[in-house]
């Protein structure tokens, strides 16, 4: 959820190029260029990985992010002293301003990670992957059915310029480019018994079949990230599913963000579960691989509070093949515990990992989800208290950074050696 969860989202049509990005690039294939930086990577114990989410809030009008950045920008700033405090090995970006040229993560790179900020030190990621998002793309639908086709609302996915709320992936290892899958076109009518929008009065589809055979379902991008690490081939599953907030009567949002997290429900479960799926370069079915991943996003689905359909983050949480461990937690999201308009919390406020004002409270949205190939050493979420390291930073994003800490499973780890 974020702040562009007080508009309601759904429809876009982005450039057919995902970047990785830094200095030079090499191609890699027609829609991934690949690159990484000269000297050596930072020292680390080879045993385990750190890997991060955080929603950045990082998103402006057209263009500007990039202007901002070279400027100098203090949220920026912000962002990159809790990155290089918490140094991840790896890390997704929600809410990074996505443009073709890759320009706004190489100038946050370059000037605020690679420089050190508030006293901390800097810290390099060799290697960034940025896919094209369906936010802000015009779809030429009426999908809010205002009778107009040019709104935010009529893009692919919420929003008011193409590349709006994208996503960024940095990595201190290796991406297996050739390998990447996408599914930022995938259609929402293509999955079995989607839940899609209906008037609430007899159920009645809210759209017309030519419109609603044509919806995306993924409203930014669902992305599957191969990385060479110490610990062998390891899968980034990266997302960020609209919120399920802001709705007209069809209920558009609450059934998106339930259909989008079932997509990676599906995928991992494989088989005819997955038949359905088919990714950008139209390869179909599911994950399949016996291979470590690793679940990250700001999903915009909290346990047991919010307005999500029941069970939607469930579909995830109780996934046999994600690792059941106990949720990363902060003493001060303890103590800044919001109720919202519900009056209750549900959820232990101590894993809540954003705030977002008296109505709606704070929540637990963002995760970390490792496969039971994986064990989890420690894990946290940054929200430091007054007087604390970085108290000073976090007002820069509703969000807080999560990570977790993984190394193999003793099960698994003679069975499968480093690449």
């Amino acid at each position: 959820m974020s702040r562009h969860a007080r508009r309601r989202s759904l429809s876009l049509l982005v450039p057919a190029c995902a970047l990785l990005v830094l200095g030079g690039c090499s191609a890699v294939s027609p829609e991934h260029s690949v690159a990484h930086a000269a000297g050596p990577a930072r020292e680390t114990d080879a045993a385990t990985l750190r890997i991060a989410t955080f929603n950045t809030s990082l998103y402006d009008p057209e263009g500007q992010l990039v202007s901002r950045l070279e400027r100098g920008d203090p949220a920026a700033a912000n962002v990159a002293a809790i990155l290089q405090h918490v140094r991840p090995d790896v890390v997704l970006l929600n809410e990074f301003d996505y443009d073709p040229e890759g320009a706004a993560a190489r100038l946050f790179r370059e000037r605020y990670l690679q420089r050190g900020q508030a006293g901390e030190a800097p810290i390099e990621y060799p290697y960034a992957f940025a896919p094209p998002v369906n936010t802000g793309v015009p779809s030429g639908l009426d999908i809010n059915g205002d009778g107009r086709s040019d709104g935010p609302n009529d893009a692919w996915g919420f929003g008011t310029h193409p590349g709006q709320y994208g996503m960024l992936l940095l990595s201190r290892f290796p991406i297996d480019a050739a390998q990447i899958r996408t599914f930022r076109l995938l259609r929402w009518a293509q999955m079995p018994q989607a839940h899609r929008p209906a008037w609430p009065d007899g159920g009645a589809p809210f759209h017309p079949d030519p419109v609603w055979t044509q919806l995306r379902l993924s409203s930014k991008n669902h992305a599957d990230i191969p990385l060479r690490t110490p610990l062998g081939t390891l899968h980034v599953l990266a997302a960020h599913p609209t919120p399920p907030i802001f709705d007209g009567v069809e209920q558009l949002n609450r059934r998106r963000n339930f259909d989008e997290l079932r997509l990676w429900a599906d995928y991992l479960s494989g088989g005819e579960d997955a038949a359905w799926i088919i990714d950008d370069h139209g390869r179909s079915g599911g994950f399949g691989a016996e291979v470590p991943f690793v679940l990250l996003g700001d999903l915009n689905a909290d346990p047991l509070d919010g307005n999500n359909l029941p069970n939607a983050i469930g579909q995830l949480l109780l996934h046999p093949r994600v690792l059941d461990y106990p949720a990363p937690r902060s003493a001060e999201a303890g103590r800044q515990q919001q109720n919202g308009e519900r009056g209750v919390h549900r959820t232990d406020p101590a894993t809540d990992t954003g705030a977002f004002g008296p109505r709606t409270g704070n929540l637990r949205v963002d995760y970390v989800l490792p496969s039971r190939e994986l064990q989890v050493v420690r894990s946290a979420v940054f929200w430091p208290g007054v007087g604390e390291t970085g108290a000073d930073w976090i007002s820069s994003s509703d969000h807080r950074l999560v990570w977790v800490e993984l190394q193999r499973a003793e099960s698994d780890a003679s069975a499968h050696r480093p690449d």
